[in-house]
């Protein structure tokens, strides 16, 4: 969720650059996921992945309220019924 504390935190950088001050906080947040944050943010996520499984960021996407990240082992489309994205679940939701 964007515009919560947890976004607002200050993550730490791989390149402390200039151009990082003109990023905005969805930015800042995206781009620490991109820079191998993810792990140290979110641990609960990577708790039971198993020994031999790695967990993947193929693709963040940027709503209004939120980020979404597409993790997995291989790139697949994910079910939209079973989403907690409500920009997938509610359409059909509605048609239910």
């Amino acid at each position: 969720m964007t515009g919560t504390s947890f976004s607002a935190r200050q993550w730490c950088e791989k390149n402390d650059g200039d151009n990082q001050k003109n990023l905005s906080e969805t930015e800042k947040l995206e781009e620490a996921c991109w820079n191998g944050l993810l792990q140290d943010m979110l641990p609960e996520i990577y708790m039971h992945t198993g020994v031999d499984k790695k967990l993947y960021l193929w693709q963040i996407k940027e709503a209004t309220s939120f980020i979404e990240l597409e993790l997995g082992e291989i790139p697949e489309e994910k079910e939209k019924y079973f989403s907690i994205d409500p920009y997938s679940f509610l359409p059909l939701r509605l048609l239910s």
